[in-house]
């Protein structure tokens, strides 16, 4: 087969070619640190970073989430921690005053002033918020869920927040539960009140008997009714009552704390994830510097000689036979 100038000129700039763009990608490695810069260096190994990565956002996002919701259940926490103080301040007012040799008209009627700012704390507590949002509103938490005589004007709404993947968290525990110990078994309007009358109606139409339900408020109230009133009956009623307040608010705080206890764990679980996949991502994307200068050099001392070799192929010229 004859082999034209045209032919040599051709290998000479395939080969030289060749070389140039090997020796172009290796110093694209070389800068960049990476042997995938485009999705054709490797579209499998492209299509799995871009998987990887897109998991990485979404991680990012669940960690936001479960913060948001631990600080949500942190402040409920402290809050129902108040709460156990205020009962148990409550619970020792009606034990010292529950008794006619230990207590007097004034001895009542003064700490009576004291289960009034009592009453007062836990409206307050009731209407804690952060930023913008009541903690203990349930899905109402833009406006104040008990009001000054202690009627509740939440709902009982219980707001899930995905903290991973199909893993969902109660971020909040409605006001209709705190103040409550059997909520379901109330037959106290207020008590029950999570929206217009009507709908508390037709909700205590279809409420089962169940155990006595017993309100913060309203035991603070009858308390506080025993001491102005001198009633001793009243005042050691109010103690079974306080007992079982505490015990809702100590199980209460137990859920809270399992909750956030999930959170954190699942939030160990996001990070360790996220390290998996920052390994998965760097095995795929990033370049050997060792290979890559070890590869640079070779392509130069390949580059060379090609350009050593092409005077060999291509043939001299008219001019070169007329000197």
């Amino acid at each position: 087969m004859r082999v034209t100038d045209n032919t040599n000129y051709g290998v000479v700039r395939d080969s030289i070619s060749r070389s140039r763009g090997r020796m172009e990608n290796l110093q694209m490695e070389s800068a960049t640190l990476k042997k995938l810069n485009r999705p054709s260096d490797d579209p499998v190994g492209a299509a799995k970073v871009l998987e990887v990565r897109t998991d990485k956002v979404n991680n990012e996002q669940f960690q936001v989430n479960a913060k948001l919701a631990q600080a949500f259940l942190d402040n409920t926490d402290h809050a129902l921690d108040e709460i156990s103080e205020i009962v148990m301040r409550a619970k020792e007012i009606a034990i010292n005053q529950s008794s006619n040799a230990s207590s007097t008209p004034e001895s009542r009627l003064g700490v009576s002033e004291e289960v009034s700012q009592l009453f007062q704390r836990a409206v307050a507590t009731g209407n804690r918020r952060i930023g913008d949002r009541y903690i203990f509103g349930g899905f109402k938490s833009t406006t104040a869920p008990v009001d000054g005589d202690g009627n509740y004007r939440g709902d009982d709404g219980e707001i899930m927040i995905e903290v991973g993947r199909e893993v969902f968290i109660g971020a909040n525990v409605p006001g209709y539960e705190v103040f409550n110990t059997h909520p379901d078994g109330s037959t106290d309007k207020h008590r029950l009140k999570s929206g217009s009358e009507e709908q508390a109606d037709r909700r205590l139409a279809t409420v089962p008997a169940g155990p006595q339900n017993v309100n913060l408020f309203q035991q603070l109230k009858a308390l506080r009714t025993g001491l102005l009133t001198g009633d001793i009956e009243t005042i050691r009623g109010t103690l079974d009552s306080f007992d079982d307040l505490l015990g809702k608010v100590i199980s209460t705080r137990a859920k809270i704390g399992a909750r956030i206890q999930s959170i954190e764990g699942n939030m160990t679980a996001l990070d360790r994830h996220n390290v998996t996949n920052a390994q998965l991502t760097s095995s795929i994307e990033d370049a050997d510097m060792t290979q890559v200068v070890s590869d640079l050099a070779k392509e130069e001392t390949v580059f060379k000689s090609s350009l050593a070799s092409s005077k060999h192929l291509i043939q001299p010229t008219l001019l070169d036979f007329l000197r």
